[in-house]
């Protein structure tokens, strides 16, 4: 089980999850260590989401590096300010709490999950001296505001209002809506995304403005103009659910091919691992075949 632990950085205090793990110098002489030679792993959860996400993965991975995973600014027990959900600022709370690790001696990898992997691939391209490769689960290459206008968007990622919902009501919602992909794991982990009252309804950890000053941000960022700068190897891993059946979401998956195409062509060091038949929230359905990924990539 990690260790729970609070990170001062940036003015703020961050909640993170410390699964510890192997440290580049206990491999024996002549080893060839950890892939990529990082030592750090540093676990970067997607938009109204928290580091819980990565409960199934990290284990698998303490074998290999040293797993850290984050609540970023605004999600989960970390502060939640009522302002600055830019990239600038949520990059220089990563770099902050780099530096609290003492991280910054080594140059990390970072994980990022949907909006996760946005942010890591803006912090690799800010400070490319102190990243030695980025994995992108189905994320760092959302450009979402090439296809659809602001109004559109705020309207479609604006968060359902679960506030006062019964807890057992939710936990119905979330078995449907995961399908197969549900196991009771997987529910614990998404109902850690909540406050759980007194009264055994939930409210969202996440508060609604500061979530759409993320989507705003999102809607504006523009992963395919940073894609030459990166300087490290790229695993992209992005999801692909069962044949889809209505045109949005036929033109959704298009999107995506044409942003793993673009980026593709862009990067220096790259591989692209699709995972069919599988939901957005990859570490919740495919945790095993995402950790092989990871420590075999570029190994």
């Amino acid at each position: 089980m990690p260790e729970e632990t609070y990170i001062e950085a940036n003015g703020l205090r961050f909640h993170a999850l410390d699964w510890g793990g192997h440290a580049l110098s206990d491999s024996p002489p002549g080893s060839r260590g950890r892939p990529w030679g990082g030592e750090w792993l540093i676990l970067l959860h997607g938009l109204a989401s928290q580091a819980h996400i990565w409960d199934l993965v990290a284990p698998l991975l303490i074998d290999s590096f040293r797993v850290i995973a984050i609540d970023q600014r605004g999600h989960g027990l970390s502060d939640k300010p009522n302002s600055s959900y830019d990239w600038a600022t949520i990059t220089a709370d990563l770099d902050a709490i780099l530096n609290a690790l003492n991280a910054s001696r080594d140059r990390v990898m970072l994980a990022g999950h949907s909006w996760g992997g946005n942010v890591a691939v803006q912090y690799a391209v800010d400070h490319p001296d102190r990243v030695s490769g980025l994995i992108l689960i189905d994320g760092g290459f959302l450009q979402i505001g090439d296809r659809l206008d602001w109004p559109t968007v705020e309207k479609f990622l604006e968060p359902p209002d679960l506030i006062g919902t019964p807890v057992d009501e939710f936990r119905a919602g979330v078995k449907m809506w995961m399908g197969s992909a549900w196991s009771p794991e997987a529910e614990a982990i998404t109902l850690q995304n909540f406050e759980v009252r007194d009264d055994g309804t939930i409210a969202p950890r996440m508060r609604k403005a500061n979530h759409m000053q993320v989507v705003r941000a999102l809607w504006e960022h523009r992963p395919s103009e940073l894609w030459a700068r990166v300087q490290c190897p790229v695993l992209m891993i992005p999801a692909v659910g069962p044949e889809p059946h209505d045109e949005r979401t036929r033109d959704m998956l298009e999107n995506k091919r044409r942003n793993i195409a673009t980026a593709e062509e862009c990067l220096k060091q790259s591989r692209t691992l699709w995972m069919m038949d599988t939901i957005h929230d990859v570490p919740l359905q495919r945790p095993a075949k995402l950790a092989k990924a990871i420590k075999t990539s570029f190994a």
